[in-house]
């Protein structure tokens, strides 16, 4: 009885066995699995690999019998039963064992049993399989080489991406919030240089706020990372692909440089940070969505203030500690021979990474009014009764930059929150909280005001509704009633 091969018997050449091997030997495919296939034992699997490794290929055979090849299976044979597996989509080896039977049977060949089939089809390359069944995205993905870019200077090049995080946050909001963050990383030193934490989905603002954090050098001296770089590479959502981001790149001299589309291979950095901010730092945290609890969510605790804090001091580690690729930290990659980097003339001229709507406000005498808050400048004095535009950083709005013909004019603050940090959100949901207590006070005082008018007061009865008589099916007279 044929087994697991081509030829009659138990495979006894070594071409025979080294092709059940190959699997394993090419792909690191278990033994077990190809016992499975074949119906050879695992101890037979395992002996014939120690004679491999030990002697090589050739010693895998035994003395065959003189008529052994008097059963061969015909080439074309095992190349249809190839074929009819790579079919997309692939047949079952019951029926790629029928359909052979028909062939051999045609052309007066030896049919090839069910065992034998299926020793030919798992022997057949994995990467043709995925191929002829994945398709060449599939085989793209697994096998194609990926061109890592690579820099040879700090701010060479800087890659920017976005990813929803794994982590329920409290809300003013009755739904729990699951936040985004957008990360800007130096592809040279690996170092994180700015990023932004937000609600909502990904836009052309947060990027913008993104690169600004990461351009202009940040108030704490144990994050030096600052800079203009030469190339930014992003993907090709539409946040990146904004008009305003254009213009702010050439007017900064900095390339801008888009993955291919539904290639995200080229960002890989990136996105390994993003695995290890997820796996080292949310997974630890309250509200983390670990995906063996299913559909059950948990309990968010954290805002997204605290959760804030907590990146801002992981991306502090992240920079400091020595990062496996390198062999030193990314904070000491970055710094290299006390460089200087190329920077902006003013933290003005970065306002264009601001993708604020262009709001007009009118200069009165009091100053510009925006959002509720009143903004002071002695250099609003000459402009009392001009349209201007102001421009605004959403998470923090106690300041304002006030432009006049495109031309920058002064910073305006509102004297009531100079010295504290008020974001967009933040008076925004203090509305919302407001108007649900006028809603309550309301409510309360309805409710007050029904109860005492009916105070003392007897129930007013309701009238009794005579039910209307029902028609008789048949005609009647007043005397038959």
């Amino acid at each position: 009885m044929v087994r697991s091969s081509p030829h009659a018997g138990p495979p006894r050449t070594a071409d025979e066995r080294l092709l059940i091997l190959r699997p394993h030997i090419l792909d690191g495919v278990s033994l077990a699995s190809i016992a499975e296939q074949t119906g050879i034992s695992t101890r037979s699997l395992t002996r014939w690999l120690a004679t491999y490794r030990s002697s090589g290929p050739d010693a895998l055979g035994v003395a065959r019998r003189s008529d052994s090849g008097t059963h061969r299976l015909d080439p074309e044979l095992v190349a249809f039963i190839e074929g009819t597996a790579l079919g997309s989509p692939p047949p079952s080896i019951t029926t790629i064992t029928r359909r052979a039977a028909k062939v051999a049977a045609h052309k007066g060949w030896k049919p090839a049993s069910y065992a034998v089939v299926r020793a030919i089809v798992a022997a057949i390359e994995p990467d043709l399989t995925t191929l002829a069944h994945g398709g060449t995205s599939a085989w793209r993905d697994k096998y194609e080489l990926v061109w890592r870019r690579s820099s040879d200077l700090p701010n060479a090049m800087w890659q920017a991406d976005h990813t929803e995080l794994d982590i329920l946050l409290r809300s003013t909001r009755k739904a729990p919030l699951r936040p985004w963050l957008t990360v800007v990383e130096d592809d040279h030193s690996r170092s994180i240089c700015g990023y932004l934490l937000f609600d909502g989905a990904p836009s052309a603002m947060n990027t913008g706020l993104a690169l600004r954090h990461a351009i202009w050098p940040k108030s704490d001296p144990a994050w030096p990372m600052c800079g203009i770089p030469d190339i930014l590479y992003v993907d090709h959502g539409s946040d990146c692909t904004s008009s305003h981001l254009a213009q702010a790149s050439h007017d900064l001299r900095m390339q801008i440089v888009y993955s291919t589309v539904a290639r995200p291979q080229g960002r890989g950095k990136i996105e390994r940070f993003f695995r290890t901010l997820s796996t080292q730092l949310l997974a630890e945290l309250p509200g983390y969505l670990h995906p063996a609890r299913g559909r059950k969510l948990p309990e968010p605790v954290l805002d997204i203030g605290e959760l804030d804090d907590r990146i801002r001091q992981f991306i502090h580690e992240y920079n400091t500690r020595t990062h496996p690729e390198i062999k030193r930290s990314p904070k000491a990659a970055w710094l290299a021979d006390g460089w200087l980097p190329r920077m902006p003339d003013t933290l003005e001229s970065l306002d264009l990474l601001l993708i604020s709507v262009a709001k007009p406000r009118l200069v009165q005498r009091d100053g510009i009014r925006f959002q509720g808050l009143r903004y002071l400048s002695p250099t609003l004095a000459g402009f009392v009764g001009k349209q201007v535009t102001i421009r605004y950083d959403p998470r923090d709005i106690t300041e304002i930059r006030v432009f006049h013909n495109d031309k920058f004019v002064c910073k305006a603050v509102n004297p009531d929150h100079d010295n504290s940090v008020l974001s967009l959100k933040d008076i925004q949901a203090a509305r919302v909280a407001q108007r649900k207590r006028v809603r309550s006070g309301l409510n309360e005082r309805i409710s007050v005001t029904a109860r005492h008018r009916s105070t003392g007061q007897p129930p007013t009865p309701k009238p009794d509704t005579p039910r209307p008589e029902a028609k008789p099916k048949l005609k009647t007279y007043w005397e038959d009633r």
